[in-house]
């Protein structure tokens, strides 16, 4: 089981033993009541001005040539011990699973040691960022959101194309040549609450590097932290990032899922629509939410979005959850 930060760190636990099932047809039983934070005490890392002028401010950057597109994300937090001081992640699983089924939808719950760190997190993610099944790996990057039946703005196709199109880059440094192909490119998914705009890239691993040592190093560097979140050119869309956001995105926006190097296949989320706890400051749920900046924002817009994604998943978590 993984966990890598969007700033970089990888954490990883072998499991003693795995149990797997077929896909339930109906989501599980709740296991218990989840017991959430109260639903005015969620606080933002940016308010709605300060995310609007960041908005601007990376659009100047667009104007000068700096960078074509970048992910501003906020995260969202708010004070939460749990029974025995740690929340039952188990319970929240089980909400989001009723309230919001994803594709990719995880919990893992390490408690730390001495010795190695633990982590807390639960995702509801729609977004795969590298499966692989033997020497295939694909992507899909999701770049484009709207209300259900609401038009994309042509904002969110060009989004789309770029981030795209960097994810071949990206994956062109661990193919066989001529093996990056786009089976599917600006295809509407439907979600609970909202739409996203999704392409798929896929790939034949170069044969040196196929469940080799190397093969997880080389597609870390080539492909970390995922382009829908931090936007192209990679690099220069990071430095915007850095001087933007107010405080590290921790497992938001960076890697989670498993790896069964057995069986020679992974499945690794994008960790968006992701709840992570904390210990500090008594304990603290947090949960990110965030919008790609190009020259055709709209900063009033970018904001309405980040409000669109967190809005269901942060009903379901908190304690009132009458609008969820």
């Amino acid at each position: 089981m993984v966990v890598a930060t969007f700033e970089g760190r990888v954490d990883a636990w072998r499991c003693a033993s795995v149990e797997r099932s077929p896909a339930a047809a109906e989501p599980p039983t709740l296991s218990a009541d989840w017991a959430g934070p109260d639903a005015h005490q969620w606080d933002s890392s940016l308010s709605r001005d300060e995310y609007m002028d960041s908005v601007e401010r990376i659009r100047a950057t667009i104007r000068d040539g700096g960078v074509y597109q970048a992910n501003l994300c906020r995260v969202m937090s708010a004070p939460l011990s749990g029974q025995g001081g740690v929340p039952d992640p188990v319970a929240l699983s089980a909400t989001l699973t009723h309230g919001n089924p994803a594709r990719y939808a995880s919990r893992l719950w390490f408690p730390g040691t001495d010795d190695a760190p633990g982590a807390w997190v639960v995702s509801a993610s729609p977004e795969l960022y590298l499966g692989i099944d033997g020497s295939r790996v694909r992507s899909s990057p999701i770049k484009g959101t709207a209300a259900p039946d609401a038009r994309m703005l042509d904002k969110d196709v060009a989004e789309n194309i770029m981030i795209t199109d960097l994810m071949r880059n990206d994956l062109s440094h661990v193919a066989a040549p001529g093996t990056v192909a786009v089976p599917e490119l600006l295809a509407e998914h439907p979600h609970p609450g909202l739409t996203h705009l999704q392409s798929t890239v896929e790939a034949q691993l170069a044969p040196e590097l196929a469940w080799t040592p190397q093969m997880w190093p080389a597609l870390l560097d080539a492909t970390f932290p995922p382009g829908s979140v931090s936007g192209a050119p990679k690099a220069a869309a990071l430095e915007v990032i850095a001087r933007e956001e107010s405080q590290p995105r921790g497992p938001y926006c960076g890697g989670i899922g498993w790896v069964d190097a057995e069986a020679q296949t992974a499945e690794i989320a994008v960790g968006i629509r992701t709840f992570w706890w904390t210990p500090d400051r008594g304990g603290r749920l947090h949960f990110g939410t965030g919008a790609g900046i190009t020259w055709g924002s709209d900063p009033a817009g970018e904001w309405a979005e980040t409000e669109l994604k967190a809005q269901r998943l942060i009903a379901l978590a908190s304690t009132d959850r009458m609008t969820a």
